[in-house]
């Protein structure tokens, strides 16, 4: 291909100037959260040929299913380009390892090839959107960023694209996200998933709003691989539902794989064999759910969690349920809002070392019960804004911990000029909750 690009894999995009030149997120191979999660559709060799031969490869943030430590190993010769995310930890973490690292600094434009140049955009959620010039084509890889902020890019940018523009982000029923909860009498809360409402109008509605002409499917093509989280499959979003009910106009929902020629316009399907096969064991990926914690374990996970000065505030304790056995770990009592994880040992405990515990809830194998009044919501609903974001973005990711910490994180992504909160009613709470640590 001369110029234009394709779509592969879970959110891998792959930019071509006269051939590949610049890929994002490459999970190409293995499995992501503790072994929970699987590419829908095997990568063909030809499509991790093209990104092996990208001179940059670009990581959004530190998912499994976005950075793929496996699928980095056999991309050492590559530059890896990263957004500039508060805290520097990716950086850090992979130029320990041994990684060619560069940081682009926020909504700098970086040329990668003669007709490719790229803008990074951290968001505060330490997530990041790749807004990408194709020889003036507007190409927009938002992943699972959401908008935080992009848009005020885009408004001071959007003059200079007067060609094709495309818009690539996570969209789907909403199962990549913790949905595996259960109420106090051990009954399993259904999450948004089970309605598996059409995603063609949502999408149709994104592209109006912003603009853009087509509409490339991202960061949904997983299932669920082990035997204890394999029943969220049924929640998973199929390829090919994205564009159930798109009545798209000028507008067009593209295939979820698919080569796009920008001169052209013309596009064609990638049409990757299924990953099929059953699903593993927790065994299989050091996962026993009778290994019970051990004495220095309980004292990991509360220093852990009492670091986080935010949940003082709002939760009363936070209970882990390890080999049928509970450990409870108080925060502050004063609230009677808790919350249990029932989880296996070795990646809870990898989770709190590696100081990823997105990786135990997203991997949706965790059972979650909630206990008290959480602001009447339940599910992953009810663990944000006042949990979630606090534990595994700003903290495990931001290393903001403190009140004062938190300042210095916010007014950072503030003087950059790129964070707002949309209308979008969980994106208005936060700004809400935010507001004491922005001032």
């Amino acid at each position: 291909m001369d110029l234009g690009f394709e779509t592969i894999g879970n959110a891998c995009l792959i930019a071509h100037d006269n051939g590949p030149v610049f890929a994002t997120d490459p999970w190409l191979v293995g499995s992501a959260y503790f072994g929970s999660w699987r590419l829908s559709h095997a990568v063909p060799q030809e499509q991790q040929d093209r990104v092996k031969r990208c001179k940059y490869i670009w990581i959004s943030h530190g998912h499994p299913d976005h950075l793929s430590l496996e699928s980095l190993e056999n991309l050492r010769g590559n530059r890896l380009l990263l957004p500039d995310h508060y805290g520097g930890r990716i950086a850090r973490d992979l130029a320990g390892m041994g990684f060619d690292v560069q940081v682009l600094p926020c909504g700098e434009w970086f040329a990668v090839s003669d007709r490719v140049r790229v803008a990074s955009l951290a968001n505060y959620n330490q997530d990041a959107t790749i807004v990408m010039d194709i020889d003036g084509h507007l190409v927009i890889d938002a992943n699972d960023a959401g908008n935080r902020g992009g848009s005020v890019f885009l408004e001071r940018e959007r003059g200079r694209f007067t060609k094709r523009s495309v818009l690539a982000c996570l969209t789907g029923y909403g199962d990549a996200d913790m949905i595996n909860f259960f109420d106090e009498q051990g009954n399993r809360v259904l999450p948004a998933a089970a309605s598996k409402a059409p995603c063609g109008p949502a999408i149709k509605a994104m592209l109006d709003h912003y603009d853009i002409d087509y509409f490339a499917p991202s960061s949904s093509m997983h299932r669920y691989n082990r035997t204890d989280s394999v029943w969220a499959d049924e929640y998973a979003t199929p390829v090919d539902a994205h564009e159930h009910q798109f009545d798209g106009g000028r507008r067009t929902c593209l295939p979820a794989f698919v080569e796009f020629d920008l001169h052209t316009g013309q596009y064609q399907k990638i049409d990757p064999p299924a990953n099929d096969g059953p699903p593993q064991p927790p065994e299989e990926f050091g996962d026993d759910w009778s290994t019970p914690l051990e004495k220095d374990d309980v004292d990991k996970l509360t220093k852990y969690l009492r670091r986080v000065e935010h949940l003082r505030d709002h939760i009363g304790y936070v209970n882990f349920r390890v080999g049928d056995k509970d450990h409870t770990i108080d925060i502050n009592r004063e609230h009677d809002r808790g919350v249990t994880f029932a989880t296996p040992r070795n990646s809870l405990m990898q989770a709190v070392e590696w100081s990823a515990f997105d990786d135990i809830l997203i991997g949706n194998f965790c059972k979650t019960t909630l206990h008290g009044n959480w602001w009447g919501k339940q599910g992953a609903e009810a663990l944000y804004p006042h949990f979630t974001p606090f534990v595994t973005k700003f903290g495990d990711n931001g290393g903001a911990y403190t009140a004062a910490e938190l300042k210095a994180y916010f007014a950072e992504y503030m003087r950059r000029g790129y964070t707002e909160f949309v209308a979008d009613a969980a994106e208005v709470e936060m700004g809400q909750v935010l507001q004491r640590y922005m001032g």
